[in-house]
């Protein structure tokens, strides 16, 4: 495999012939009059190929009404001018939050909700113009296996069991999986907050299956017994019949998308679209299986993700320079990471046909990422470029590169994992370095009371 190596490019031929050094497809266009052109979702008008990807804060009020620091994020997410904000997961239950400070949205604060999104519309016309109008998307999540809805202290909800990650969350052989029935309750819950976001204003809803949260688990669950395991209807059963009764209840209008993994990177029977043999092998019959089947249930809208990023090949979901604390340096470029995810999208978008796909795995490339935007966009490969840790550091990058057709490269992201930290030890965040003033207090505050809640558990050790 390919040596792993920090971002080091200065100019535009250093990437391309790195790429050419290690033999990888990585299409690169300097023509950007792509990146402004509007698509249609779902028969409303995306104006730009810039999306926003969900970026969770781990910052909302304990009743998952927006906090100052959520009013903050997305207002400089709408100014910052693109095209689709992906909004952050959103707790359809209590206990399916990933921390306490999760967002959710309820009938009992629907309000405040209201009043974010149209302070974040406002920000956003007064940056971009009048006639600027993102369309919003809610993600709708169950943490499942990750879910911590109190305090410090993790109370999984597990598809199935797995011998691999089970001993990383102190789950037992013993302990037992999320019941047919309790996985039956949660359509309703969906459909509760779908219709709620269409209430508050929301253009759609994602219906959230990466990652490894219940959905993506549910997906990979070969050995559960059931209604919900074994065979791909049964795995794919619960994410079908959501999008089929949110589309019920909120009707044609309402955009519906999906967020899902490709490939979980993660050895078979436990992991969804591998080969069974090899785990670093992609198989794509059932997710494309998959494409077909959630878009005849009225999905309009896509974004591919891949890999675990609670596991120790977090490079599979988002290649990075530096990693957590913990994880092992990868076996390969980041350059052939990216070519893996920019793959994938090329395949789901083929498989969608007129369905958006928006791709991910662009932030590494700092300032480059627009020339391969565009590329892929150009070539088909996908329909809206997805900006993810990026726009922690960077939230305005979409404008410049819209209306300078460049990216300041001091500006950009340097995947120091160092957002990915706090979450990690359970805090609030964002980009320690290129909003340090806020967030790197935070960091070291949030880094010290993990190193003592870890230090007071190897005492009882």
């Amino acid at each position: 495999m390919s040596k792993h190596e920090k971002f080091n490019f200065n100019s535009l031929d250093a990437l391309i012939d790195k790429a050419k050094e290690l033999g990888v497809s990585i299409p690169l266009s300097d023509d950007l009059s792509v990146l402004r052109q509007p698509v249609q979702i779902n028969g409303k008008t995306c104006q730009n190929r810039l999306a926003i990807l969900p970026m969770e804060g781990c910052d909302s009020e304990l009743d998952g009404s927006p906090s100052e620091l959520v009013y903050r994020r997305y207002k400089r997410f709408f100014s910052g001018g693109s095209g689709l904000i992906w909004w952050e997961a959103n707790a359809v239950v209590e206990e399916g939050r990933a921390n306490e400070l999760q967002m959710m949205l309820t009938s009992q604060n629907k309000e405040a909700f209201k009043h974010l999104l149209e302070t974040s519309l406002e920000a956003g016309k007064q940056a971009n113009g009048l006639d600027y109008r993102p369309l919003s998307i809610l993600q709708l999540t169950h943490s499942g296996r990750y879910s911590r809805p109190h305090g410090h202290k993790a109370l999984p909800i597990i598809a199935q069991h797995d011998p691999i990650l089970d001993p990383r969350s102190g789950i037992k052989p013993e302990d037992p999986v999320a019941s047919d029935e309790y996985l039956d309750s949660l359509v309703e819950a969906y459909v509760r907050s779908a219709l709620l976001a269409k209430e508050v204003g929301y253009d759609g809803v994602d219906i959230k299956a990466c990652h490894r949260y219940l959905i993506s688990e549910l997906l990979a669950s070969h050995t559960r017994e059931g209604r919900y395991g074994g065979s791909f209807e049964n795995r794919s059963r619960l994410l079908l019949t959501i999008i089929r009764e949110v589309r019920k209840a909120t009707g044609s209008g309402f955009i519906i998308a999906c967020r899902f993994n490709v490939f979980d990177a993660h050895p078979y029977p436990y992991g969804f679209g591998v080969d069974q043999q090899d785990f670093w092998k992609f198989d794509p019959t059932e997710p494309m299986q998959l494409v077909k089947a959630m878009i005849a249930e009225g999905v309009g809208l896509l974004s591919n993700s891949a890999g675990n990023p609670y596991y120790i090949y977090p490079q599979v979901t988002r290649p990075f320079d530096l990693s957590s604390e913990g994880i092992p340096v990868p076996e390969e470029h980041p350059l052939v990471s990216i070519e893996r995810l920019f793959g994938f999208t090329e395949q789901i978008q083929k498989a969608a046909g007129d369905v958006p796909v928006v791709g991910n795995g662009y932030s590494w490339l700092r300032q480059f990422l627009p020339y391969a935007g565009a590329a892929n966009i150009s070539l088909g490969r996908c329909s809206l470029v997805g900006i993810g840790r990026n726009s922690f550091a960077y939230p305005d990058a979409p404008r410049d590169i819209l209306s300078k057709g460049t990216m300041d490269k001091n500006k950009c992201c340097i995947a120091c994992s160092k957002c990915t930290q706090i979450m990690r030890d359970h805090g609030t965040t964002g980009c320690v370095v290129k909003d340090a003033k806020l967030y790197a207090p935070l960091y070291a505050k949030f880094r010290k009371e993990a190193q003592a809640r870890a230090k007071a558990e190897d005492g009882k050790s």
